[in-house]
């Protein structure tokens, strides 16, 4: 059964293509509940552009990296709030909202009515700020570099730096993971989808924090300097 799946998995995303080869696929979250953190600074509106790195010539261009979406909307993001509809006493409806310990990134453009929306998770390893991010709309599957798999829920990797009214998120590229993968640096479940040319990692939320808390702060092994998918964030309100 279990090998069956792995089948039909490889083979949809053969079909469909896992459209970011700049990030790092994992079906679980790179997080465990225990290091999940509020970050109230973050929320508010965000203006987004490609941030250049030192593998980055000056005259290259971000739509190989960034979908349209990406760096030509408007970044909102806000504490989630889920509602649910109770009865009062009198019979009545009413509607009663629950923050939630994550956020949504809402993405809009003046000339386009589609809300590219995400599910963004922040967590905290070794004092360095973490995102992970998760579509939460079929439009973003479709239209953003940060729906890594195309019809499926896939987690990518960020890491976040603060400073004053800025903001630099910085994903973890396949290209480094399989490097770290051949050379045996770590060791963590993944899937190897030879049509498509594309590790996707299978390892649960423990074993990839325990990654996370082992490498990600080494820039000998994960320098997130250098890493292709990277957008920097200035604050619009």
């Amino acid at each position: 059964m279990k090998r069956n799946l792995w089948l039909i998995t490889g083979m949809m995303l053969l079909i469909l293509g896992c459209n970011n080869f700049y990030m790092i696929c994992s079906l679980n979250p790179f997080y465990v509940e225990k290091n999940v953190i509020l970050i109230p600074a973050v929320e508010g509106s965000w203006f987004a552009s490609p941030a250049k790195t030192s593998q980055t010539s000056p005259d290259s261009a971000s739509s190989k990296i960034w979908g349209l979406a990406d760096t030509t909307s408007t970044w909102k993001i806000k504490r989630f709030f889920s509602t649910m509809v109770v009865k009062t006493k009198k019979g009545q409806d009413s509607t009663t909202y629950k923050p939630e310990d994550y956020y949504s990134a809402k993405l809009t453009r003046p000339s386009d009515s589609v809300i590219y929306e995400f599910k963004v998770v922040f967590f905290k390893i070794k004092n360095c700020l973490y995102a992970d991010f998760i579509p939460a709309s079929k439009e973003s599957l479709m239209n953003s570099k940060l729906a890594s798999g195309s019809f499926f829920e896939m987690h990518t990797l960020a890491r976040l730096t603060l400073i004053k009214d800025s903001a630099e998120l910085s994903w973890i590229g396949a290209d480094c993971m399989k490097e770290m993968i051949e050379k045996k640096r770590v060791r963590v479940n993944y899937q190897w989808v030879k049509e498509t040319g594309r590790f996707l990692l299978t390892a649960s939320s423990a074993e990839l924090t325990g990654m996370i808390e082992r490498y990600a702060d080494q820039p000998r092994f994960i320098d997130w300097n250098v890493q292709q998918a990277r957008l920097n964030l200035s604050r619009l309100n």
